[in-house]
């Protein structure tokens, strides 16, 4: 979470929502990062989760992302689901819930919706929960 706490820092100093997020393979070695850019590059779908799992697929050369974990800073919202359930993650580790568009569990369960298709991701919720919502809360205080 670490590393991904540092993402969503650099995501801040960007103007972006201070969202990180990084991908480790089965070894604990990250291989994909990301943090919002919705902003820098006018792309509505540049959100950390699916950087991170794009370039995490790029490094191991294939769409599933077979024993890898996705660690991020705030609960996934529908589209970054969407993606995990598409590279077959086994494993979300998230911080803050988003009672706003969480779709791991607060506003919507997409990844344990039994009607999909997919395997279903073992979701770890809260870890260093109060330093990534401290980094949301300090983003939008700031620009109101």
């Amino acid at each position: 979470m670490a590393a991904a706490l540092d993402e969503a820092r650099s995501a801040a100093a960007e103007g972006e929502i201070p969202v990180g997020a990084v991908v480790l393979d089965q070894d604990g070695r990250i291989i994909g990062r990301g943090r919002n850019a919705r902003e820098g590059i006018s792309d509505p779908t540049a959100h950390a989760e699916v950087l991170a799992i794009r370039e995490a697929a790029r490094a191991l050369g294939d769409r599933i992302l077979d024993g890898c974990t996705l660690v991020v800073t705030l609960e996934p919202c529908a589209m970054c689901a969407g993606t995990i359930l598409a590279a077959r993650l086994p494993r979300v580790v998230f911080g803050g819930w988003d009672e706003k568009a969480g779709a791991v569990g607060s506003v919507y369960d997409l990844l344990r919706d039994g009607r999909l298709p997919h395997p279903v991701p073992e979701v770890v919720a809260g870890v260093r929960e109060a330093e990534c919502v401290a980094l949301l809360r300090e983003f939008f205080a700031e620009r109101r």
